[in-house]
């Protein structure tokens, strides 16, 4: 009978090292992935950032937007904050999964530094009727 109970308890033993083992492996690998993510700058798909451009340059990007939501979305109206950007919007009507593109051009003449722009979609959604899109970028002078 003590031999049996040794070989239990040894075997219990056994089986807690081994899964304490394993959780150290995936915590190991857990911090891996944790400090690699935060290395990558997180996406936001309301941002697009340029980078250093040189002055004069006229930039582009489009954004999508999707309709997540259960009902019909309504594009009323795109807008930007100054005059040296311009934004198009390819769909105004949405239905539920349906995505469209919001396509952004920016003239970087007369700019230096960083710059921020802003893109304002106006939408029937009542919970978010405007959303906007930020475009940035550190513009070198010539």
């Amino acid at each position: 009978m003590k031999v049996k109970y040794k070989i239990i308890y040894i075997l219990i033993i056994f089986f807690l090292i081994l899964g304490s083992l394993n959780s150290c492996v995936y915590k190991k690998e857990a911090t891996a992935v944790s400090n690699l993510a935060g290395k990558i700058e997180k996406i936001d798909p309301y941002l697009w950032d340029f980078g250093q451009v040189q002055e004069g340059r006229v930039l582009q990007h489009t954004f999508k937007l999707k309709n997540d939501s259960p009902k019909v979305l309504n594009i009323k109206d795109a807008s930007t904050s100054c005059g040296c950007a311009v934004s198009k919007v390819e769909k105004k009507v949405l239905f539920p999964g349906q995505s469209t593109s919001i396509a952004v051009q920016f003239n970087t003449k007369g700019y230096a530094g960083p710059v921020q722009q802003f893109i304002y979609v106006q939408t029937d959604n009542l919970d978010n009727p405007i959303l906007r899109y930020i475009i940035k970028a550190n513009v070198l002078k010539q």
